[in-house]
């Protein structure tokens, strides 16, 4: 039975296999790099989502929440321009493994520090700004290595089906494991199984090798010089600038509003595991269908879902609304996350010196998306003192129908402008001089 069950396995294998064209399929660092991604959602579901909650457990304060998250988002910016360089300098795998190594002594330092954590939440937001940007510069320059203008927009959609299923995982088990427990050990508990599992991520990152590189100059000085020169990449960066608006809130929010509605952590993963079930289903989708062409209508599609997800907390916050506002959001989030960053990719590609300046544009892309995210929840945090918590519903509809430029913005072009095709005042990529105005665009 079980090797009649081995062969049917591997039959279907060989023809998905056989079922994808060539040009569409993926490296086996493209695979490996798929499997540490979801031990590293899988873990950072588990804890992430429940680190909110174990903030509010012990403060029980908006404000706190709210700074942690706008302390964790500025520190980004100045984190990823240091990964970058590391990169340059390294290799993109020697700032991968370190993010992953930080990420989970930092969740080690939870588990230790107890309900410490509340009283020095700037200095836990400040490590684990640090700890994810060194891993997301890491992985996003990896992502870029690993794919082909042909097979990326497929390896996106799986990533993110991998990165979702993690999710749908991780907030699950936590609540469970949390309800087990009485007071805060259920957390402690959590925390330790997200350091096991980055941990095995980290191991796993041993199966993709390291790659020297020759171009060790590193050129983010010259990014306004870019801008300035090429509207498309300007375009690209403002968008992502509006998506941090609204992303900002989606990443603390709607988990303190259903935890405010229903007392209870375990529910609250329990529907993290609905809203990351609809969130694979939308990336089967997009693995299947998603093609350049249909960008305009994906971004047009996210961007009406947000407005009409809005609407039903507007008109009444209760926990009928809230739900239905993260099943229309976890439909529409992947839409529009996919097709910006498929987008952005490929603006990489015709960027002056070829791909060189993929490090430099990851930093950019953070920069502008951490900015959003700061600025909303600095918004949200003075609103709300100001004038309390009914402002919550106004400020998210705020911010989703500010994603209503993002269509506008994709949609620019910049067919006049002249091509970018040189940098001035720059060495060539790995010349010696080179390297060093890499170093000191660094400092």
């Amino acid at each position: 039975m079980g090797l009649r069950l081995g062969e049917a396995v591997r039959h279907w294998a060989e023809s998905r296999k056989t079922a994808v064209p060539e040009e569409k399929r993926l490296s086996a660092e493209a695979v490996a790099s798929l499997f540490i991604h979801f031990c590293f959602q899988f873990g950072a579901s588990m804890s992430g989502v429940f680190l909110t909650l174990y903030l509010w457990r012990l403060t029980h304060s908006l404000e706190i929440n709210g700074a942690y998250f706008a302390i964790n988002y500025a520190v980004a910016p100045l984190a990823f321009a240091l990964g970058g360089w590391m990169i340059k300098r390294k290799d993109r795998m020697v700032t991968y493994r370190l993010g992953i190594a930080m990420i989970a002594l930092f969740y080690l330092s939870v588990v230790f520090s107890g309900e410490l954590v509340a009283r020095y939440y700037v200095l836990f937001a400040v490590l684990n700004g640090i700890a994810s940007s060194f891993y997301w510069v890491g992985y996003l320059t990896l992502m870029y290595d690993v794919t082909t203008d042909r097979n990326r927009i497929r390896f996106l959609a799986i990533n993110m089906i991998t990165f979702t299923l993690g999710g749908l995982i991780g907030p699950a088990l936590a609540g469970f494991l949390i309800q087990q427990f009485e007071g805060l050990q259920g957390y402690t508990i959590v925390f330790g199984i997200s350091f096991l599992m980055f941990l095995l991520a980290a191991l796993g990152s041993f199966k993709i090798p390291m790659k020297a590189s020759h171009h060790k100059a590193y050129y983010l000085k010259y990014v306004g010089l870019l801008m300035r020169k090429n509207r498309d990449w300007t375009y690209s960066l403002i968008a992502f600038l509006v998506m941090g608006l609204f992303q900002g809130l989606m990443l603390f929010l709607p988990n303190i509003l259903l935890f405010q509605i229903v007392g209870r952590e375990d529910l609250v993963g329990y529907l993290g595991v609905l809203y990351a079930s609809l969130g694979i289903g939308t990336g089967m989708f997009i693995s299947r269908y998603g093609t350049e062409s249909k960008a305009k209508a994906f971004m047009f599609i996210s961007t009406v879902g947000f407005v009409i997800g809005t609407a039903f907390i507007l008109w009444k916050l209760t926990l009928g609304t809230v739900i239905a506002f993260m099943i229309i959001y976890s439909i529409c989030a992947p839409l529009q996350g996919n097709t910006i960053t498929s987008y952005y990719y490929r603006l990489i590609g015709v960027l002056p010196l070829k791909g060189q300046l993929r490090v430099e544009s990851v930093v950019m892309r953070e920069t502008f998306l951490n900015g959003g995210r700061v600025a909303s929840i600095g918004l949200l945090v003075w609103l709300t003192s100001a004038a309390g918590s009914e402002v919550l519903p106004w400020v998210l509809a705020a911010t989703a129908a500010l994603q209503i430029g993002l269509v506008w913005l994709l949609s620019r072009r910049a067919d006049e402008e002249p091509p970018l095709d040189t940098v001035p005042a720059v060495h060539g990529p790995g010349s010696e001089s080179g390297s060093r105005t890499g170093m000191k665009a660094s400092s």
